[in-house]
């Protein structure tokens, strides 16, 4: 697909996205790869309007690896971005959710949905109160985490205790932290579910003796039958983390409450890994990531390619953009007429996409689906929309194209 703004692919990891970017090649589609460690925009005079689209793929492990300040700043940018109107997937709202374990209890509390029993803390020295009533083993969770980072175990109150007076209690980037139950899962599975476009898209079990809370099924080294696994997204010195992995088949209530998650984190692209008690039997939710490296190894793992189908997405959205900014711009000519600064900064974004398009001659009623070739999956496919924001209008927030307080929208969820 030639578009004649880019795909901005803003990312901070230098392997995990190479695979995305390998299929983005493929298919010819212009993109630029926007490295999140050495970055600055202008804010007195930016439009956004280099990018017909943001895909935000910033990682909240990125301290790891030195890049640490680029986490806080990508807050603000995308706040920018979509001030000025610029399409983002997974944007302010989902990023606010991946680099808060504290919100994430929030948003699942809202949801009525079970987790670990946690309290939040802002010094180490209240980690000791903050387990009372707490059943041990507990964690101390970092609450900017990622790939495991920033969680160790204690298995008595007397260890808790001892680590706080030795100064070896860590709580991160931003000095907040969970204290949270341990859960021994059963089987020693957890379940982590995918989605794409706020849907269930593949879920997979990880299996791990409970020494290691790496994750990453990206850097999962084997299948469940012994089978060592390519892991393409990965640098190949990574280390080996005794992590096996299978295909998943979730029951329909654990999907539902999974796209219940993301579409209230307005997360588009992401996973959620919940895990069974073994003490109780009891699901509990206790993770929640925009980022999405995909399991190592896929087509052997899951039977398919999810690059492709993120791909195909990317693709998508950014053909319901321009549609959508076609019918804004060109509806009511909303720049002729008009001086630049009277314009709002959303149109200006999206006349300035249009004009560089030369695609005037679209009439200003197409809608994506009936524009040239429609992929045959993402959101809009998925959700049936055909109607798009009268001119002049926002556009409707993500939640609103996902069947969330959609009411009295023109956009409805199809059945």
């Amino acid at each position: 697909m030639a578009t004649a703004r880019p795909i901005g692919i803003y990312y901070e990891h230098p392997d995990w996205f190479r695979p995305l970017f390998t299929e983005l090649d493929k298919r010819g589609v212009t993109y630029e790869a926007v490295n999140a460690d050495r970055h600055s925009y202008d804010a007195t005079n930016g439009d956004g309007s280099q990018y017909g689209l943001v895909f935000n793929r910033m990682s909240p492990s990125a301290y790891l690896r030195g890049r640490g300040h680029s986490i806080l700043y990508t807050l603000n940018y995308l706040a920018h971005l979509e001030q000025l109107g610029v399409r983002v997937v997974n944007g302010l709202a989902a990023f606010r959710t991946e680099t808060s374990k504290a919100l994430q209890l929030s948003l699942l509390k809202s949801l009525g949905l079970p987790f670990p029993a946690a309290h939040v803390i802002n010094h180490p020295d209240a980690a000791p109160a903050a387990a009372k009533g707490l059943r041990f083993p507990v964690v101390v969770k970092a609450n900017i985490g990622g790939s495991g980072a920033g969680i160790v175990r204690f298995d008595t109150p007397e260890d808790l205790e001892r680590a706080v007076r030795e100064g070896r209690v860590k709580l991160g980037v931003d000095e907040t932290a969970l204290v949270q139950e341990f859960i021994p899962a059963r089987g020693g599975r957890i379940t982590r579910v995918e989605v794409l476009g706020y849907k269930y898209l593949y879920a997979i079990n990880v299996y791990s003796s409970g020494e290691s809370f790496n994750l990453c099924p990206a850097d999962i080294c084997q299948s469940t039958d012994g089978v060592e696994l390519a892991r393409g997204a990965c640098p190949v010195d990574a280390p080996k983390n005794n992590l096996r992995v299978e295909r998943a088949d979730p029951e329909r209530e654990s999907i539902d409450d999974v796209e219940r998650i993301m579409r209230a984190a307005d997360i588009e692209i992401g996973g959620v890994e919940y895990m069974i008690d073994d003490r109780d039997g009891q699901r509990y939710y206790y993770d929640i990531n925009a980022l999405s490296n995909f399991v190592a190894d896929a087509p052997r793992v899951i039977g398919f390619d999810p690059f492709q189908k993120l791909a195909d997405y990317l693709e998508q959205e950014t053909r319901y953009r321009r549609a959508a900014c076609i019918r804004r711009c060109f509806g009511r000519s909303v720049m002729r007429g008009s001086s630049a600064g009277s314009v709002p900064a959303t149109n200006r974004h999206c006349c300035a996409m249009v004009e560089s398009s030369r695609i005037n001659s679209v009439q200003a009623n197409d809608s994506p689906m009936q524009m040239r070739d429609p992929p045959p999956n993402g959101k809009y496919a998925y959700l049936g929309l055909v109607r798009l924001p009268a001119p002049g209008s926002r556009f409707p927030s993500a939640s609103q194209r996902s069947g969330v307080n959609d009411s009295g929208s023109d956009h409805q969820r199809g059945s």
